[in-house]
């Protein structure tokens, strides 16, 4: 597996979050498979690829591919530009985190607790859930940029997708952090689009 296609996937990652959290405040729905692929990211801590940290295959990254090609491409009629906003948003924030070694510090100590829950309840339990969006509250929202996410307020108000949307963040932002640590960088989207997006066609192929 080449290093640009290890980048793809953390980035595809970033635009699965976005894409979710986008149907989450629109629809008020989620899928489990989709959902437990996200919040799973967070806790694997040492793996051997970055496949591994969607949970070894990229089966529930495949609307995150479809949305970076839509970006990538700039074509009106696939560009899903809420996805898009938050994804870049998300990319952003990570800047921000990388310079907050005490916001680090306390991820890096509640990440073991969230994985004691996951273990006892499940990975899309609702104790799993609220606790990872209590950590993006108790960090990640107490930077200056914040998030904005539109939707309908039936759905935003309601605590249990407000977890969440806020633990959906938090995994796209932990992609984020993973991209860059493979080399990603801003530039590329802008400079590199048409190479990105023959390896992303490649990659869709073999994605059902």
């Amino acid at each position: 597996m080449s290093n640009l296609h290890e980048q793809l996937i953390a980035l595809g990652g970033v635009f699965q979050a976005a894409v979710l959290v986008d149907k989450l405040a629109r629809t008020g729905q989620s899928n489990d498979a989709e959902l437990g692929c996200m919040l799973g990211s967070l806790l694997v801590m040492d793996p051997k690829d970055t496949l591994e940290v969607f949970g070894g295959d990229d089966l529930n990254l495949r609307d995150g591919y479809r949305a970076l090609v839509g970006a990538l491409e700039r074509e009106p009629s696939s560009l899903q530009r809420e996805p898009l906003r938050y994804a870049l948003s998300m990319l952003g924030l990570e800047r921000q985190l990388a310079k907050r070694g005490d916001l680090l510090e306390t991820i890096g100590n509640r990440l073991p607790q969230i994985q004691g829950q996951a273990d006892h309840f499940g990975l899309t339990h609702e104790n799993v859930i609220a606790s990872s969006g209590a950590l993006y509250q108790d960090t990640l929202s107490t930077l200056r940029q914040r998030i904005q996410v539109h939707g309908d307020m039936r759905f935003l108000q309601q605590a249990s997708n407000a977890s969440k949307i806020r633990a959906l963040l938090l995994a796209g932002i932990r992609a984020a952090r993973l991209w860059r640590q493979l080399g990603g960088h801003r530039w590329q989207l802008v400079f590199s689009r048409r190479k990105l997006l023959n390896e992303l066609y490649g990659m869709m192929r073999t994605t059902p």
